[in-house]
């Protein structure tokens, strides 16, 4: 793993300036507009960046991808992406991630209150309760965080298997998001499963703004959504999500796949400014924060 932006003296390959370590552009280069003020101009750089071409600890990980320590509620996505933009191969997200991919998942996992995944992606993932990791238990103790992440389904039909080891084995009890329209039956089979029931709509489904909204005032304020792309693409269109961290695979699949966000275009296309770029075996490993927070 290797660390390409921001730029530091180890990424650079040059030298101290002025004895400060801090980051900056090469001499005669102007910095990318793309790039915060904060990473621009900052005299004092974080903690040195571990040496390329090296497998990154998770605690090394768990620092690159901190939450942002001044905001209450941040909602980050995590996607995978193959060069010609397929979200998936046959259905599965797995076929084009590797190792280091899933270390980043299973960091951005160990740092989250809450992971929010749609039932399509669920069913097609075969998805588990998260567990509790020795990696991130210190750091999560700390911050007054549960042992694992909660997991919150997203769902206006409550189509789900509530015998399955989500709902049978988590460490922390799974949450189903859905609307106040849901299924009389279904609502009460999830609870007798054993699943909390988040209302955030009025009819039977969810309004993005109000679930994160809901998930904030049960203390789950570091959300992380992993898809799939329908459930994304609701995010983007109501302008509720902070991050996306996207790993771009090196690898062309063709087909009809797909993209990483779906559901209806915006009017207007949402910028979001690239804050970090790291790199390991080709894949690339990104974080965009949504325009509003670019110049912070």
């Amino acid at each position: 793993m290797r660390r390409l932006l921001p730029v530091t003296d180890q990424t650079s390959g040059r030298g101290p300036l002025g004895g400060t370590g801090g980051a900056r552009v090469p001499t005669g280069a102007s910095a990318p507009d793309d790039l915060s003020a904060q990473t621009q101009t900052q005299t004092q750089a974080p903690a040195a960046d571990p040496a390329p071409d090296r497998e990154w600890s998770l605690d090394e990980l768990a620092d690159a991808y901190a939450y942002p320590a001044d905001r209450d509620v941040w909602l980050r996505a995590n996607m995978v992406s193959t060069l010609d933009g397929a979200a998936q191969h046959d259905g599965r997200s797995q076929p084009i991630s590797s190792a280091a991919d899933m270390r980043v998942f299973g960091t951005l996992r160990g740092l989250a209150d809450v992971v929010v995944v749609g039932a399509e992606t669920v069913r097609q993932e075969g998805y588990r309760p998260a567990r509790a990791r020795e990696a991130f238990a210190a750091r999560r103790a700390a911050d007054g965080q549960a042992p694992a992440p909660a997991i919150a389904v997203v769902s206006a039909g409550l189509d789900l298997d509530f015998s399955s080891p989500l709902f049978t084995e988590p460490l922390v009890p799974t949450l189903l998001v859905t609307g106040a329209g849901a299924p009389a039956d279904r609502v009460a089979a999830a609870r007798a499963a054993g699943a909390e029931i988040v209302i955030a709509g009025d009819g039977a489904a969810v309004d993005p703004a109000r679930a994160v909204r809901a998930l904030a005032e049960r203390g789950l304020r570091r959300l992380l959504t992993e898809g799939g792309p329908r459930l994304l693409g609701q995010f983007v269109a109501a302008r509720v999500l902070d991050e996306l961290c996207l790993t771009v695979s090196p690898m062309l699949t063709a087909g009809d796949a797909q993209r990483i966000a779906g559901g209806p275009a915006l009017t207007v296309p949402e910028r979001f400014a690239l804050r970090s770029l790291l790199e390991e075996d080709g894949f690339l490993f990104a974080r965009y924060h949504q325009g509003r927070h670019s110049a912070e």
